[in-house]
Formats: structure tokens, C-alpha cells, sequence
């Protein structure tokens, strides 16, 4: 306590109150920016496993329309299935190739 009043004596009232209101905003922004960056990698989770499924659906729909063919004794389209063809670009697997 004695240093906030030799803080008040050397600087004067008004500057050691904006000074201890800075330090206030100062917390209450950083509390803030750590719950934005919580939700980002909440969110950042959420994308990744949209993105698995989507994968994942999307292998499912080729199988399901290559089983319909063959039960209906259709060509199944050859070329799609070649496209559709998962490869690793960057790193990760990469199946968007219609």
C-alpha cells in the first residue's frame, strides 16, 4: 500500500489513476483474448472432423453408387472413380477431386 502512495506523491493523482485503470483494461483485454483463442481452437476442432466426415462421406457415396451399378448391371462411370481417387498433397489426404 505504501508504494501506490509514493506512486500518487511522485506522479501526482490523476497519472497514477490512469496508470492503475491501464493495468485494469490491460487484464480484463487479456482475459478477453484468451477466451477469442479458446473458441478459435474449439472451432479449429469443429472444421477438422467436418472435414474427416466429409472425407469419409464422400469414399462412402463412391462405394454406394459402385455397388447400385453393379446391381443394376450399369457401367459405372470409371473415370469419376479415377478422380475421386484419394492422394496426399501437402501432407493430407485429399479426396475433392470431382
Amino acid at each position: 500500500m505504501e508504494e501506490v502512495f509514493n506512486l500518487i506523491g511522485d506522479v501526482g493523482v490523476p497519472i497514477a489513476m490512469a496508470l492503475i485503470m491501464g493495468f485494469f483494461i490491460f487484464m480484463v483485454i487479456k482475459q478477453i483474448f484468451e477466451g477469442i483463442v479458446d473458441s478459435i481452437k474449439t472451432l479449429t476442432m469443429f472444421c477438422e472432423s467436418l472435414e474427416n466426415r466429409a472425407r469419409t462421406m464422400s469414399n462412402e457415396m463412391i462405394k454406394i453408387d459402385m455397388l447400385v451399378s453393379s446391381a443394376l448391371e450399369l457401367r459405372p462411370d470409371i473415370e469419376r472413380v479415377a478422380r475421386a481417387e484419394n492422394f496426399i498433397e501437402d501432407g493430407k489426404l485429399d479426396v475433392r477431386r470431382d
